[in-house]
């Protein structure tokens, strides 16, 4: 009850800012969403007088340590009151991570609000996300021209009013070349990342986890255990009994944070089912990528009805190798190699996504 009151107190001291401290609001679901959201809230305080509110459900979100003038941040939760809270926004953009808008319990205001998605991964829109995920959005940043063609597709198979598009990019893939580190492979003392999605048929919740762990370690590498912010949600105590069972095991690591990029940068190569960190790590540090052949992530049961091949499908082969679990085996990792891409032909201006995200922001603003 208290934390409820303290919510609608934040919530109310939102409200009764003065219009113009309230042009620019973002809300994030959690600590897990800061990288994407913080190159452009630094542009956007760096080129304008513009206030920032930063709306989040997570009470050690890194945005309550981002001491900046004119920026300003609230807790609420992730129920009623930031419900009742969206549903009486007053602001003239609000940028989100949050696919579904207005499908469930988040409503669009009832005052006029611009809203903005801004991608959280690489993968396509039609497969992984559920059905109408992206409707109500006023703007959609695009990673790259797979999601152009996924947005204009879905407007025309079911009728929607056409969306406004930025050829965005992609934040958290330029902070992974931008802090990029260079390390020598010792194949006697290989380090893998165990990073795979979340969902019924993800690795984790199969069954599978301690089964990859066990393996890699009995082979004699190192392995980092990053497990999806959902799956801990879900199935905190399958990820605990591994971390029980191994922790007391030197070349055990545990890495509960998606934000931070250190385990991408410590490991050799990483293993995943479907997980769009998949392509952040070939693309940004042109590792391999061994694929656990599982079933496709899929959340939308409908996607097909969209004639384009989803990324996260098309380019597997292209970037890794898909194997069973019992085909896990020293030869075959010891054989990895990077396959080349060209990763320009997947994403939007490489290196150079904030700038072009904050202009957007700055002008629909200014209009």
């Amino acid at each position: 009850m208290l934390k409820t009151f303290k919510h609608i107190l934040q919530a109310n001291e939102f409200l009764s800012l003065a219009k113009e401290k309230r042009k620019v609001v973002f809300y994030s679901e959690g600590k897990s969403y800061w990288p994407i959201f913080k190159g452009l809230i630094d542009g956007i305080l760096e080129e304008s007088e513009l206030n920032i509110c930063y709306i989040t459900s997570g009470k050690d979100d890194p945005a309550f340590d981002y001491n900046k003038n004119n920026f300003k941040s609230f807790l609420i939760d992730e129920s009623y009151v930031r419900n009742w809270l969206f549903l009486n926004m007053q602001a003239d953009v609000l940028i989100m991570t949050m696919p579904d808008l207005d499908k469930y319990q988040v409503k669009r205001s009832k005052y006029p609000v611009h809203y903005i998605y801004v991608q959280h991964a690489l993968m396509s829109l039609h497969m992984a996300y559920r059905e109408g995920a992206f409707d109500w959005y006023d703007t959609v940043f695009c990673s790259g021209p797979h999601h152009v063609q996924e947005i204009r597709l879905l407007e025309k198979k079911y009728d929607l009013p056409q969306k406004k598009i930025l050829k965005h990019g992609y934040a958290r893939l330029d902070s992974i070349i931008k802090h990029k580190q260079s390390k020598e492979v010792d194949n006697k003392s290989r380090h893998a990342l165990f990073a795979p999605s979340w969902g019924p048929n993800a690795a984790i919740e199969m069954g599978l986890g301690d089964q990859v762990v066990e393996k890699l370690l009995s082979f004699g590498y190192k392995v980092t255990l990053r497990p999806h912010p959902e799956t801990l949600k879900s199935s905190s105590a399958i990820v605990n009994k591994i971390i029980s069972k191994h922790d007391k095991n030197e070349m055990f690591f545990y890495d509960e944070s998606i934000s931070s990029l250190d385990s991408f940068h410590q490991s050799d190569f990483m293993i995943s089912d479907w997980s769009g960190s998949a392509l952040e790590y070939s693309f940004g540090l042109e590792k391999p990528v061994i694929f656990l052949d599982l079933p496709k992530k899929i959340n939308n049961p409908k996607y097909e009805e969209i004639d384009a091949v989803p990324l996260e499908v098309s380019v597997r082969e292209d970037i890794g190798v898909i194997v069973g679990v019992d085909d896990l085996t020293p030869k075959l990792i010891e054989s990895l190699s990077y396959k080349k891409v060209d990763s320009s032909k997947y994403v939007f201006n490489i290196g150079r996504s904030d700038s072009y995200g904050v202009k957007y922001i700055l002008d629909m603003v200014n209009l």
